[in-house]
């Protein structure tokens, strides 16, 4: 007969269940302060609505794990791939704040991202970035006709 040794409540993960059912609540209760109607059935408060959903559901099963002691044991945690990260965030809000464009802000993103996940060609990243940008803006400005925000590279593409 064997004896099993009771598994621990994973606080951490009851507190990440806890915030998932936050931001699912305050999504919910933000698209239900939209005052907008569709005349085509699905509107603007179909993904609010899919996203609550989804997080809320995540919460659940997160607590549920977390509660029957099933979550995985983490490792430790490394600070520079979360710097370079909030940095890249960072840097895309600054770029778009003082004028720069959406097109390096975007780049600058991806190579941060990039190295933060442990791949080390930064400079091809800049360039696999602008790419990226390049190609998501004129999808955004000329496809699908909406704004991004506008630099000097930007207004070279418009002309």
């Amino acid at each position: 007969m064997t004896t099993r040794t009771p598994r621990r409540v994973d606080k951490a993960g009851l507190l990440i269940a806890l915030l998932l059912l936050l931001l699912a609540g305050t999504i919910w209760w933000d698209m239900s302060t939209l005052q907008l109607s569709s005349v085509y059935g699905l509107g603007p408060k179909a993904m609010p609505i899919v996203v609550a959903i989804g997080l809320a559901v995540l919460g659940v099963g997160n607590a549920i794990s977390a509660l029957s002691g099933g979550l995985p044991e983490r490792e430790s945690l490394r600070w520079m791939p979360i710097v370079l990260i909030v940095g890249g965030l960072a840097a895309l809000i600054a770029f778009i704040r003082f004028g720069v464009g959406f097109i390096p802000a975007t780049a600058v993103l991806f190579a941060c991202t990039s190295a933060a996940f442990g791949r080390r060609a930064f400079l091809t990243d800049l360039a696999i970035g602008f790419t990226a940008g390049v190609v998501i803006y004129l999808l955004f400005a000329k496809l699908l006709t909406l704004s991004l925000p506008m630099g000097p590279i930007e207004r070279l593409i418009g002309a």
